[in-house]
């Protein structure tokens, strides 16, 4: 691989594949002999403002609407492709910029001025970006994604989690109830809502985190809480960078296969990972924190469908004990999130 003095990575479109590319882009990060930036789209460039081992020198916010132009204006001498589309690659083709780089997928080899074999079989997504590195010549070492809120997200966060209602010291369990992936991926709210009453009793504080699309589960868990019980709802209330900042905050984790988990895996938080229809040997979340994938050895599972045709029974067999137990263990490893005293 030649050494070009200007490259831009184009990021992943979802939150999950954008924290498992962040070993990927360290790499690409330590190879660089000039600038790296990355593009990435709205939404998700705030991701790259958070102190990561990708640290680009410059990060552009993508408008589909005008990507080509986008991408010339740059003025990169080399992109890497880490999204799989055909229309990613087009762009990237059709913004003149000279080496392009990605993966033989979708029918794009032809645009691409170095094309990389897609790896076959089950393969971690973290491993995937990095193999698409190594197979360009960089040295990538194997590694997990790794997130650190800088202050000002931590303190944005901690205005966001009194204004709340939250006191100065209380211990934070956050739970992600929602995935944008479809129902088949969601633990049952009443499920939830069962968990939250076990960590109230606990005197944990259950923090619900999520996308506006969420909030329908999150209504639904809140009418099944028993009264006297509350859940603090903050879905549809945050940017990335909050979300960022009040996960930093929790002393453990609770998720589906969502992406809050990977940035949850990222940051270190003790976590519980639910999976249900999908594959955790591909999106299990990495991080150096401690962390439990929950699943139950159902003939259906993994199936990767957005709606359960039977019974669901990948996720109503994973019981709250089961999950209880396992934020339990993750606390007594000594975790110590919570919202700070003023």
């Amino acid at each position: 691989m030649a050494d070009p003095q200007r490259i831009v990575v184009r990021a992943p479109n979802w939150l999950g594949d954008a924290v498992m590319a962040l070993p990927a882009l360290a790499a690409v990060r330590r190879h660089a002999a000039g600038t790296l930036i990355v593009a990435a789209r709205e939404g998700l460039s705030a991701l790259f403002q958070e102190d990561t081992e990708a640290a680009p020198d410059e990060i552009v916010t993508i408008d589909p609407s005008r990507e080509a132009a986008q991408l010339r204006a740059i003025g990169a001498d080399a992109i890497l492709l880490l999204p799989n589309s055909f229309r990613s690659a087009w762009l990237a083709s059709r913004s003149g910029i000279p080496q392009r780089w990605g993966y033989r997928t979708a029918g794009r080899r032809w645009l691409l001025t170095q094309a990389v074999r897609r790896p076959r079989g089950h393969l971690h997504q973290v491993r995937y970006y990095l193999d698409l590195v190594r197979a360009l010549g960089i040295d990538a070492a194997g590694d997990v994604p790794r997130i650190r809120a800088r202050p000002a997200t931590l303190e944005r966060a901690d205005t966001l989690l009194r204004e709340s209602g939250i006191p100065a010291g209380a211990q934070i369990a956050g739970l992600a109830p929602g995935a944008a992936y479809g129902y088949a991926k969601r633990w049952p709210p009443t499920r939830v809502a069962q968990l939250v009453t076990q960590l109230s009793a606990r005197g944990i504080t259950a923090v619900l985190v999520g996308a506006a699309s969420d909030r329908e589960t999150a209504r639904a868990i809140e009418s099944s809480l028993p009264q006297g019980v509350r859940a603090v709802d903050l879905t549809g209330r945050t940017t990335l960078r909050g979300l960022v900042g009040v996960l930093a905050r929790c002393a453990a984790f609770v998720s589906n296969d969502s992406g809050a988990m990977h940035v949850a895996a990222a940051l270190g938080v003790p976590l519980t990972a639910i999976f249900g229809p999908t594959d955790e040997r591909e999106t299990a979340p990495m991080g150096p924190g401690p962390r439990d994938v929950i699943l139950r050895d159902v003939f259906c599972r993994p199936c990767m469908l957005r709606e359960c045709p039977i019974d669901h029974r990948c996720m109503k067999r994973i019981t709250v004990d089961a999950v209880l137990d396992s934020v339990e263990k993750n606390l007594a490893l000594g975790a110590t999130g919570s919202l700070p005293r003023s």
